[in-house]
């Protein structure tokens, strides 16, 4: 009963906002989510959307509060708003080998290679980001108050700077320069605020103990997937494959960091998890952390459908890498990522096949493995 009303409040919602007359592109986008995605794959509005953010002029900036990094919320002249995440260090500056993956800073041009990437795969789970270089001086230093105004200062180098106020990494020695005073950034769409469209928080099961020497269960169990599939909401309906396609999406850019998840609580169960933070993916382009594919080696699922994606982006004729760097040639910020991320891309998929195939060596049935969903 639940579900059957905030689905009714959600139809509401989405009735008023259809009436009326002067929709904008930003309500467009929030009227096209649905329980499986956050745009259909033929939504033109998607683009424009992301092009009006590139030139779209900015009215106002406050800190995001919360997180271990620094990010803007942007609040654009026609009233839409955007998560702004600024440039640390130049793409082919990779993670430090002895660098734990929480501690690693997040990047701007992962948060936009992560949309990409969801989009390829068939996903639709992550929201729309684009690349955009800003002045720092007429677009943030002018707008930016309080504690905010007062971490902006020149560098010996000349260059106009500022950290913000956060828990880590916001003090003068891991600041934000420009350019002088250019800056890149990801800006990602906002989704509809939680009044209209609330949001449940998901602790991932194959998160990572964030320890330094301690391990998570799975990390120790092989068994772990049969615990999972025990409790709620693995043991009924989508989520687990949902699982499988995160690992999937997680493993090609090397995120290491999906500690939480989040679904709409208007869909239920039946709401697709958002694909969200991605700025700790694509660190390091010459290792492949296949633990991160654990939820797919440890349980063997996966749906015919992902697999039928994987298939095709791996056997052509246009490659997974080369997709990769087509649908990224348009943004503002192209090249987004370095050659050999684009190489890491075919080598992961290669590796994530071959999980897949070893599943079915040792299935006694292989549709127990291979899900159809196709129908």
């Amino acid at each position: 009963m639940g579900e059957a009303v905030r689905e009714m409040d959600w139809s509401s919602w989405r009735r008023e906002k259809e009436k009326k007359e002067n929709a904008t592109m930003w309500d467009m986008f929030h009227l096209g989510i649905s329980r499986d995605g956050l745009y259909a794959s033929d939504d033109p509005n998607v683009n424009k959307l992301l092009h009006h953010v590139t030139r779209m002029p900015i009215a106002h900036i406050t800190q995001k509060e919360g997180g271990t990094q620094l990010k803007l919320i942007i609040e654009f002249a026609d009233g839409g708003h955007a998560l702004f995440k600024p440039m640390r260090f130049p793409r082919e500056q990779e993670t430090l080998k002895n660098h734990f993956y929480f501690t690693d800073f997040e990047r701007h041009n992962a948060e936009i290679a992560a949309f990409h990437l969801d989009r390829l795969l068939g996903f639709r789970r992550a929201v729309p980001i684009t690349g955009r270089n800003v002045n720092i001086t007429r677009e943030l230093y002018a707008l930016a108050q309080g504690d905010l105004l007062k971490t902006f200062f020149i560098s010996p180098d000349n260059n106009l700077c500022f950290h913000g106020k956060c828990s880590y990494y916001c003090d003068t020695a891991h600041a934000i320069c420009g350019n002088p005073d250019m800056l890149e950034g990801s800006f990602a769409i906002f989704l509809p605020g939680k009044e209209a469209a609330p949001r449940k928080v998901w602790r991932h099961p194959w998160r990572r103990s964030y320890h330094k020497r301690r391990k998570a269960q799975w990390e120790v169990d092989d068994d772990y997937c049969e615990l999972v599939k025990e409790v709620h909401p693995y043991n009924e309906g989508r989520r687990l494959l949902d699982i499988m396609d995160m690992a999937v999406f997680d493993f090609l850019m090397g995120n290491m960091d999906r500690h939480h998840y989040e679904t709409f609580k208007m869909f239920g169960n039946n709401s697709a998890p958002l694909h969200l933070d991605h700025g700790r993916g694509f660190g390091k382009a010459h290792h492949d952390e296949v633990s991160i594919l654990a939820p797919i080696y440890q349980c063997c699922l996966m749906r015919h459908s992902t697999l039928h994606t994987l298939l095709r982006l791996h056997t052509g004729p246009e490659r997974l890498g080369a997709a990769m760097r087509r649908t990224m040639s348009a943004d503002p910020l192209n090249p987004i990522l370095t050659e050999a991320h684009h190489e890491a891309l075919d080598r992961r998929l290669t590796t994530i096949l071959q999980v897949v195939r070893e599943c079915l060596i040792k299935a006694h049935d292989p549709h127990n493995v291979i899900i159809n969903d196709l129908h």
